[in-house]
């Protein structure tokens, strides 16, 4: 490693795009990009990323404003991503498979300049958001070409010195309703996660295969590293277990990130024994519920070290359970991450006492700037300490043990992850209360051997009026993203409450299983 990286990888704050010119000086011939059979080196990376801010600029698209990318994964989609970062464009990736009405609200939320997209989004959008230009990343006819929207070859930005403090990306939270929550993660949040990746094994030698959406928070949190250290990300545009397995022995992966149910699914193939995984040196995971049964199977028989991280896309404070230095707390999330300080808080908001369960809270140099253009919304997210330290909230509920391990007792705020996307029980029920017969309506998810879990929909009809459940269900899915749609309906007389009225969700999911 030249000094020169190796004095920007070892800075108090470095970006990503200066890591990667320096890696293109270096080694210019080594991998950086493969997806299928395309690649791209570093070099010509480094110089894509430069056409990319050079267009940019030429558009007059100025460091702090936005643009927007919703589409499938591709060599195009990473390298308009890397370069908007150079020249210190914001930039929000999108779900493609929100509702169009969504994609539309997210749009003009995130006051995108420009959207990258390609056919398939293009079609289901039709005319809304009309008013932002599009580029078509795959060439067809969802906008300008992108390989003739590029700056011309050899083109290089106006250099922007980029401040940790300026927004790196917008990740959004939820795409169901009208008004998803944009996350706001400065560079010098990313910045973090690109140090923790020294305690990981990332080099120039590492092969990181992902094969979950680029547009995701769980994907991006290993994509930077790898590309900061100067490794080769192998994108699969979507996930297949065979596939994985294939791709994982012939390119001899050495890193990885997977949700729980994609373990599942890769450990459940009757021929997982008969490839050689033994390049692996760190497997990760995030964003559901992970067992310890499926843990202890997953480092029984996968080689290389299995690291879960617990927390957050808004930041504050982050988990981390090494599970193969610590086999005996695969019931845990792990311990606070260095530097991160993580407390437990009652419903008014005073600290508990050791041993007693609360809601997570956590501050840590990797925190949110707040909710794109929604300031109530932040605050709500917020908890200060006496001292007035700012803190995120989760929502979970959990207790640390003896040791300082965190075990979650509840899902925050009784969201559903359904094949490692979020789902928003409010955002499904707001949809069900739209038709014209049902007077209420609770979403809550359930155990799901292909999607780890489901979102199952009880409703309690308007009086005199009549629909099928298998009709009202086909009419909420229709008016969802594909993600959100509704596995089962079942009709209830009342739905069960508290004294106080509140809607026991827990007593709906019991209620259910012993009915399936």
């Amino acid at each position: 490693m030249s000094p020169a990286l190796r004095a920007a990888l070892e800075a108090d704050f470095s970006t990503l795009a200066e890591l990667i010119h320096l890696h293109a000086q270096e080694a210019p011939g080594r991998r950086a990009l493969v997806q299928g059979g395309e690649s791209l080196d570093y070099g010509a990376l480094d110089a894509l990323m430069d056409r990319v801010g050079a267009a940019l600029q030429r558009d007059g698209i100025q460091a702090g404003e936005t643009i927007a990318i919703c589409a499938g994964t591709s060599l195009a989609y990473a390298v308009t991503y890397l370069g908007a970062l150079r020249v210190g464009v914001v930039v929000a990736p999108l779900a493609p498979g929100a509702t169009p009405e969504s994609l539309a609200g997210m749009l003009d939320d995130a006051d995108a300049r420009l959207l990258f997209t390609d056919q398939a989004v293009a079609e289901a959008l039709g005319s809304r958001a009309a008013s932002v230009p599009r580029i078509a990343l795959d060439g067809g006819s969802a906008g300008v070409a992108w390989t003739g929207w590029l700056a011309e070859p050899g083109r290089r930005p106006q250099a922007v010195t980029v401040d940790r403090a300026w927004p790196f990306n917008i990740i959004y939270s939820s795409g169901t309703t009208g008004e998803p929550k944009g996350i706001v993660q400065p560079h010098g949040m990313r910045w973090v996660h690109v140090q923790r990746g020294a305690a990981y094994g990332y080099g120039a030698d590492t092969v990181t295969l992902l094969s979950t959406p680029l547009y995701s928070n769980t994907t991006l949190v290993v994509f930077f590293p790898t590309l900061a250290y100067g490794g080769t990300v192998l994108l699969m545009p979507k996930f297949d277990a065979a596939a994985y397995l294939q791709l994982a022995e012939r390119e001899r992966v050495t890193h990885t990130m997977l949700v729980p149910v994609q373990y599942q699914r890769i450990m459940a193939r009757p021929d997982f024994g008969r490839y050689d995984l033994s390049s692996f040196r760190v497997k990760f995971s995030t964003s559901a519920p992970f067992s310890a049964a499926l843990k202890a199977d997953v480092l029984q028989r996968w080689p290389g070290g299995l690291v879960e991280f617990y927390g957050m896309t808004e930041g504050g404070g982050t988990c981390i359970l090494e599970a193969h230095l610590h086999p005996d707390k695969l019931h845990t999330v792990g311990r606070p991450a260095q530097g991160h300080d993580i407390r437990l808080i009652d419903e008014a908001g005073h600290e508990v006492p050791p041993g007693e369960a609360g809601e997570v809270v956590g501050h840590s140099p990797g925190m949110m700037k707040g909710y794109h253009q929604r300031p109530e919304k932040t605050r709500e997210a917020e908890w200060f300490d006496p001292q007035g330290q700012r803190y995120i909230r989760t929502g979970d509920i959990g207790r640390f043990d003896a040791e300082g391990f965190l075990v979650l007792l509840d899902r925050r705020k009784d969201m559903i992850i359904s094949g490692g996307f979020n789902i928003y029980p409010s955002d499904l029920e707001g949809v069900l209360r739209q038709h014209a017969a049902v007077l209420e309506a609770a979403v809550v998810g359930v155990p799901s051997e292909q999607w780890g879990e489901t979102p199952v929909a009880f409703v309690v009809l308007q009086e005199g009026q009549t629909v099928s459940a298998l009709a009202l269900k086909e009419w909420a899915n229709s008016r969802v993203g594909k993600t959100q749609r509704l596995a089962d309906l079942r009709y209830l007389d009342e739905l069960p409450r508290s004294a106080i009225g509140k809607v026991l969700k827990r007593e709906l999911r019991e209620r259910y299983g012993s009915r399936a």
